[in-house]
């Protein structure tokens, strides 16, 4: 017998070598619809989701939710008969506004949560009942708001004392629920808050203590501006900031468009890209144009906002590549070759 073979019968917990472990197979990726968010999540075009935590941050009305539930979306699209796991403690989405994104209301299950001991105490009960094989995704909207049942029961008892138990639970919830996400293949989308820092060079962080950053695989920091035509505001620029990616690589910057009229543009964020590769290029101010295309149509920047002109410039291996050595970390679970 092997010095290997000897040791996997050793101790109590079952073994096999890394190269026959199912955990390092490549993993079922969730694609979305929208090609810059795939690269936020894996650093590839037609990439995705992978299992484990995503975090999203960012101030109120920065369309947190929204890309949760693009991802969410994708993944029962892509499962028929896979369920989402939706605790709710900001009570703001409705069914009408789910269908929207293309959910199926009732493969999702609704989880009303009031305090972080309840979401914690019930989604570590029902990742010990979850399966090897279940398709399940997890949606959490969202942490950064919810109290501690500390918090609540000494308002009720009139006592003003600073609640010290919060950022303790919020960690232990992430330690109980990071490994079986991981072990099992679940996908796990939370919400989360953020504040500035008190340093002399603040910067962002999410709020409820160091737990989320060091268990998610990904934490996003949405940023957003304004767009406008002329003096009207027709929407806003988001920006997906990477703080941390075991995929991507970290501090890089995605930017997608959404607006009133259209919702979320499914091609936004690639037009620069595009530039910077040399895909595209500018004849003229305000025009753009393909380049080494049979196409020598000169089109206005809104007029590229379309499968049409996509599906050329996305089937070119040298664009996918350049996205590719461009954002993604060499470990990343890429779709591709």
């Amino acid at each position: 017998m092997s010095l290997l073979e000897e040791f996997k019968t050793a101790g109590i917990i079952k073994s096999v070598a890394v190269s026959e472990s199912e955990f390092f197979t490549p993993k079922d990726l969730i694609e979305t619809d929208v090609p810059i968010i795939n690269v936020a999540l894996s650093g590839a075009l037609d990439g995705g989701l992978s299992p484990g935590i995503l975090s999203i941050g960012g101030p109120s009305r920065h369309f947190k939710s929204n890309l949760g539930l693009v991802v969410v979306s994708a993944f029962m699209k892509k499962h028929p008969k896979g369920i989402c796991l939706f605790f709710d403690s900001e009570f703001g989405t409705t069914p009408e506004y789910l269908q929207s994104h293309g959910i199926d209301t009732s493969r999702m299950l609704h989880l009303p949560i009031t305090n972080v001991e309840l979401l914690k105490n019930d989604l570590v009960a029902k990742l010990e009942k979850i399966k090897d094989g279940d398709e399940i995704i997890i949606f959490i909207d969202s942490v950064g708001n919810l109290a501690s049942s500390k918090e609540i029961n000494d308002s009720l008892e009139n006592k003003n004392t600073a609640d010290m138990t919060r950022s303790k639970v919020l960690k232990s919830f992430y330690r109980m629920i990071t490994p079986s996400l991981n072990l099992k293949k679940i996908p796990c989308v939370i919400v989360q808050h953020v504040y500035e820092t008190m340093e002399m060079f603040s910067k962002q962080v999410m709020s409820g203590g160091t737990g989320g950053m060091l268990s998610s695989n990904i934490v996003w920091f949405i940023g957003r501006s304004q767009e406008k035509q002329g003096t009207d505001l027709v929407g806003y620029n988001f920006t997906i900031n990477i703080e941390k990616s075991r995929f991507v690589r970290e501090k890089s910057k995605l930017p997608f468009q959404v607006t009133f009229e259209h919702g979320i543009n499914k091609w936004g964020g690639l037009l620069e890209l595009a530039i910077e590769s040399g895909h595209v290029i500018k004849p003229s101010n305000g025009r753009y144009q393909k380049a080494n295309s049979k196409d020598d149509k000169k089109y206005f920047e809104k007029d590229t906002n379309n499968k049409d002109f996509w599906e050329e410039i996305l089937a070119d291996k040298t664009f996918y590549d350049f996205v590719k050595n461009k954002y993604q970390l060499s470990s990343a679970p890429f779709k591709g070759e």
